[in-house]
């Protein structure tokens, strides 16, 4: 097609040389009659529009434009068919004009004519090389010499001319054409040497197959990867080097192999390599190619290694989706399979446990043995989990000490039960960390999805709870949530909104209670006791309110108000007397208490030692320098300082000589029942107030409410006495009516025997506890306690519920279990005839009073 095309653009020298060979015989004289023939001069005139057809398409294909393969194979076919047609024309005509010579002089030069327009049209048509120009010139030349004919030299000369014109020209086409091939190969082989340089470095490869999919060309890196050599790979299969997987993974191969079937393009597919005993992964790319008339020839591409990316991308998946230290699922993967647990594959709702679960005393583990000890023990706890909950769930990791087991397909309480009872065993068991005996406890809260389309967030509330339950019932158990929590959960928050504006709506009151010395029974002092009277509530006991005073740290500026408010009262009752106040852990903790307390005895104008800091021994839980240092600048300002409820908490007898307290409170769980001869309480009595005399200390008997009890405390030497026996907690108005009316002195009233007379009764109960509610009997009841039938098992120490009616509610505490018996003790006296009826506590009433007499 090329050379054919060539023949074209060289065609118009053709062109000349057959128009002047037609007006040299029909113009020039020489042969006679050739126009008077018309078979001569018409062939010629119609082979002369062949020669102008094929000079006009010579001429358009010296500007190449962007044609079809079609249109270039018509356009070759009609430039064959124009030179035979016209080279047939016009040859038919001069040979039959020069056949028969004249014997005119100018025979010859028509006779060079008709051989120089053969030449041309020959050298045009053969593009022959120089050595045929020679030749040609060598025939014209020689034929002028020979003859002897001006007329053939002039006119051999001409055609010679014709004919180093084209030679010239074609010359210069053949050094243009060599010229654009040394560029074509220089820029082949630097695109060679770049590819093969960027195939060595590592950064892609390249491929190429046949028209039925087998490589004709693959990139020694990735035979070298296949540990097959080049050659050995083509001629196979192009999907003989990617390996076949089976899954959800499979549609990109679709893909693949849908594009190499159907013969169209593909870019950046992922397939996994075919390399034995590793895991490889490439990017493949391809093209199809053809040949020059369109037909389908193979594909033709590159690829890349994504191993590295695939890797990288997995290890950030497990960081996103699993927790670092212990390698369980983190909180948005936990919170993510729990959607996905509670939904079937069509979105309908499915059964599912969750259960909550965290450490108990693991912030103890941190502080005493250092956080790496506690990140061992975190991964310790993790195996275990994971070995219990197996293949029946999914164990998480929230942060901190908490856990979440997932459990789908399950709501059965006695086999949830049965796991976390299983995990409550494991946990129990010590941890070994460094040759150090490790002991924590759990606490679990499980709540359920029976299938009725509860949401994950809801079920997550649910769950912690239940775990807030089991914690309030003394850790180391589960519960299950019931919906008795959740309303809980929404008097807690309504308790902690209201009590923000307590202090503003002037709610909050301080009650007193004496602080009497045994000796000379003087009141010394009293303890000041918040109470909260609600605007639409009524009252509403510290037990409840404080606790969430803590938990939301609104505990802070309510004690500023209570340390305020006793400093004014102190004011009023005059020098003679202290006021006790309690302090929490939380504000013993915050720095500003100190100022806190200089500001309010100022205000108030009263002596420092007026004023009495009540410390539990919670505080001693955090064994710093802080504490140490908290201590000193309370005891710098000149407040007094009493160990509140003493023998109860952390007992740690090391910080009675590090820590500067003045008094000793003796707590009231020791001093009922104390005069008993059966109770062990006179003998820890006895020992309190022997090592506080030791250390020049105070004690203080809480709860004294008999006067076997308060004989019994006076007899072991206690200093001052706090309890009903002298008077209950009161306004100020009151407390300063008693000291106008008895001059400071205090005046015991009580009952004699230490245990108050209780009745026989027979009243059916309902018991709620942990979430959970029983039926149960009381057998006898004093309005301080219970004995209540139908509870087995019953830990001391575990917060009851007893409901005798709608809005009968009391708060009672185990005090002791013996098989379905307990006994209770009411958090707050009741009234008995309220609580049972007229009838049903008159009896009550009789036996009180022969009691009392």
């Amino acid at each position: 097609m090329t050379r054919l095309l060539r023949v074209a653009q060289l065609w118009h020298y053709v062109l000349i040389g057959r128009v002047l060979a037609f007006l040299t015989f029909g113009f020039v004289p020489g042969v006679s009659g050739f126009l008077d023939h018309p078979s001569q001069w018409l062939v010629m005139v119609a082979g002369l529009p062949c020669d102008v057809v094929l000079t006009v398409i010579g001429q358009a294909m010296r500007r190449p434009r962007a044609v079809s393969n079609q249109l270039l194979r018509n356009l070759v076919m009609l430039c064959m068919v124009m030179i035979a047609v016209g080279t047939l024309f016009n040859a038919a005509a001069m040979f039959a004009a020069i056949a028969v010579p004249d014997g005119s002089a100018h025979f010859d030069a028509f006779t060079a004519i008709q051989v120089g327009s053969l030449l041309v049209a020959a050298s045009a048509a053969a593009i022959v090389r120089p050595a045929f120009f020679a030749f040609a010139g060598a025939t014209a030349l020689g034929g002028a010499i020979g003859i002897a004919s001006w007329p053939f030299a002039v006119a051999g000369l001409v055609f010679l001319g014709l004919l180093i014109v084209m030679m010239r020209e074609d010359i210069r086409h053949q050094r243009r054409a060599t010229r654009a091939r040394r560029l074509s190969v220089s820029d082949q082989q630097r695109a060679l040497n770049l590819m093969r340089d960027f195939e060595r470095a590592g950064r892609g490869w390249f491929w190429e197959t046949d028209r039925h999919g087998q490589l004709v060309y693959i990139s020694p890196t990735v035979a070298a990867r296949l540990d097959r050599a080049a050659s050995d790979l083509v001629g196979r299969p192009f999907t003989d080097i990617i390996r076949k997987r089976v899954g959800n993974d499979e549609s990109e191969e679709r893909t693949l192999g849908f594009s190499l079937s159907s013969r169209t393009p593909f870019k950046e597919l992922t397939v996994q390599a075919a390399v034995v005993g590793e895991e490889r992964w490439w990017s493949i790319s391809g093209q199809p190619i053809s040949n020059a008339l369109g037909n389908f020839q193979g594909f033709r591409g590159s690829g890349t290694d994504l191993t590295e990316k695939k890797r990288s991308d997995r290890e950030i998946n497990q960081l996103a989706r699993y927790d670092t230290l212990t390698g369980l699922a983190n909180r948005p993967h936990i919170t993510d399979l729990l959607e996905r647990a509670l939904k079937s594959h069509i979105g309908q709702p499915q059964p599912c446990a969750l259960l909550l679960m965290d450490l108990d005393r693991f912030k103890a583990v941190n502080d005493t043995l250092g956080h790496p000890v506690g990140d061992q023990l975190l991964q310790q706890v993790a195996g275990r989990l994971t070995q219990i909950v197996g293949d029946k769930g999914q164990v998480g990791r929230l942060g901190g000490d908490e856990f979440q087991i997932v459990v789908p397909q399950l709501c059965q309480p006695e086999k949830l039960a049965g796991i976390a009872n299983a995990i409550l065993l494991s946990l129990a068991k010590p941890f070994s960390i460094e040759g150090e005996q490790v002991r924590v406890g759990s606490s679990i809260g499980i709540a359920v999805s029976e299938g009725q389309g509860v949401s994950a967030s809801a079920l997550v509330r649910n769950a912690d709870l239940a775990l807030y339950a089991a914690k309030d019932a003394g850790r180391g158990v589960y519960r299950f949530y019931a919906d008795a929590m959740h309303n809980q959960a929404s008097e807690r928050k309504a308790i902690e909104d209201s009590l923000r504006d307590a202090l503003v709506k002037d709610e909050l009151r301080l009650l007193y209670q004496p602080i009497v010395d045994v000796g000379s029974e003087r009141i010394t002092g009293f303890e000041a006791l918040i109470r909260w009277h609600h605007a639409t509530e009524g009252l509403i006991s510290p037990s409840k309110f404080i606790p969430i005073a803590e938990e939301s740290n609104l505990i802070v500026p309510i004690g500023e108000w209570v340390i305020r408010t006793a400093c004014a009262s102190i004011a009023l009752l005059g020098p003679g007397y202290r006021v006790a106040v309690n302090i929490s852990p939380r504000q013993f903790s915050n720095e500003k208490l100190p100022a806190t307390i200089l500001s309010a005895v100022s205000a108030a104008g009263i002596r420092p030692d007026q004023l009495e800091l009540e410390i539990t021994e919670g505080v001693f839980l955090d064994e710093s320098p802080e504490n140490l240092a908290m201590f000193q600048k309370l005891k710098r300002t000149g407040i007094r300082l009493a160990l509140d409820d003493f023998g109860t908490g952390y007992s740690a007898l090391g910080y009675l000589k590090k820590a500067p307290f003045d008094k000793i409170k003796i707590d009231q769980s020791f001093v009922l029942g104390a005069a008993d001869p059966s109770s062990m309480n006179a003998a820890i009595i006895s020992s309190i107030v022997g090592l506080a005399t030791a250390l020049n200390m105070e004690t203080t008997a809480e709860g004294v409410e008999t006067h076997d009890d308060l004989a019994l405390i006076r007899g072991l030497g206690c200093s001052h006495v706090q309890g009903y026996i002298y008077g209950r907690p009161m306004e100020l108005a009151e407390v300063l009516a008693l000291l106008r009316e008895g001059g400071g002195q205090a005046e015991a009233r009580g009952y004699k025997s230490a245990r108050e007379p209780r009745f026989t009764i027979f009243r059916t109960i309902q018991v709620a506890s942990g979430g959970h509610r029983y039926e149960a009997i009381v057998r006898n009841m004093s309005p301080r306690g219970a004995l209540v039938e139908g509870l087995w098992n019953v830990p001391p120490g575990t917060s009851l519920t007893l409901e005798f009616g709608p809005d009968q509610m009391v708060m009672v505490e185990a005090r002791w279990s013996a098989g379905n018996r307990v006994g209770v003790k009411f958090a707050e006296a009741v009234d008995m005839e309220a609580l049972l009826g007229p009838k049903t506590a008159a009896p009550a009433r009789m036996q009180l009073r022969r009691a009392a007499a």
